[in-house]
């Protein structure tokens, strides 16, 4: 991964998979829909793709089904094979070990994973660390080069039980438990992360650090010096929905505002 350069992540959010109550796409449907987001976003400028499930609600805790592990696997092997840019898996909810096994399938080179230090109370309930199982799972499967992604105090949850272990404290734990990359929310899905969050995860690691939602092409330019990459979903979409097709006017906008900051940066 170039991480000398600021990444732009754009998010790929796989129709509704077989088995889930909002499914009502064939596989190769929903594979040629994921397939030609992913080609419109590399061809306007993204460094970087995750491809997640993010359809598939209401989400189960940790542990998904088969299907889902197959129908991943069959839209993530395609954008991998369509795009030359690094694509990230991310099967909600904290699927983390079914990510990495999709990954090394298809050739992804990272997942994002929910829960990997510390435990938080999600919307799918108590949700405890995973860094150990998950590292040790990655070696078992010789899948060492996949990079973790690992959100830190996560949107959607609640954090009550880890009041007194702050952002320093958690980001340090990530890294000291072999995180590759920690990512800084805000409280739900298009909400900025706050500033001063991102101040202290950045002061705590020597890890890169990206911001996880809630950017814009408004707010990029508040959000450029403080982290080493931005994860765009919801703000490129109709209307700011994640839930709706891209919007061609929207991606130019968030590009335009990302290559002017990187000629004012020096390319950073």
């Amino acid at each position: 991964m170039n991480w000398t350069k600021k990444m732009l992540v754009g998010m790929i959010h796989v129709r509704a998979l077989p088995g889930t109550p909002k499914s009502k796409l064939g596989v190769a449907e929903i594979v040629r829909l994921a397939a030609e987001e992913a080609r419109v976003l590399a061809a306007s400028g993204f460094d970087a793709l995750i491809v997640e499930n993010m359809h598939d609600l209401p989400y189960l805790k940790r542990e998904v089904g088969p299907e889902i592990t197959a129908a991943m696997t069959a839209v993530t092997g395609e954008i991998v094979s369509r795009v030359k840019i690094p694509v990230g898996v991310q099967i909600l909810a904290g699927a983390n070990k079914a990510a990495l096994a999709v990954a090394k399938a298809t050739g992804a080179g990272f997942i994002r994973a929910e829960g990997f230090v510390f435990a938080h109370v999600a919307d799918e309930g108590l949700m405890e660390s995973d860094a150990g199982g998950l590292l040790r799972y990655r070696r078992a499967i010789g899948a060492d080069s996949i990079g973790v992604w690992a959100d830190i105090k996560k949107k959607h949850s609640s954090h009550s039980i880890t009041a007194d272990v702050n952002l320093s404290e958690t980001a340090h734990a990530a890294e000291f438990f072999g995180a590759d990359a920690l990512i800084v929310t805000g409280s739900a899905t298009g909400k900025a992360a706050r500033p001063e969050d991102l101040r202290e995860t950045s002061n705590a690691t020597r890890l890169p650090v990206l911001v996880g939602s809630g950017i814009s092409g408004a707010n990029l330019a508040e959000y450029w010096p403080l982290a080493d990459g931005f994860i765009v979903g919801s703000s490129l979409k109709k209307n700011g929905r994640w839930d709706a097709p891209l919007d061609s006017q929207r991606i130019s906008k968030f590009l335009k505002a990302a290559e002017k900051l990187r000629r004012a940066y020096g390319r950073r």
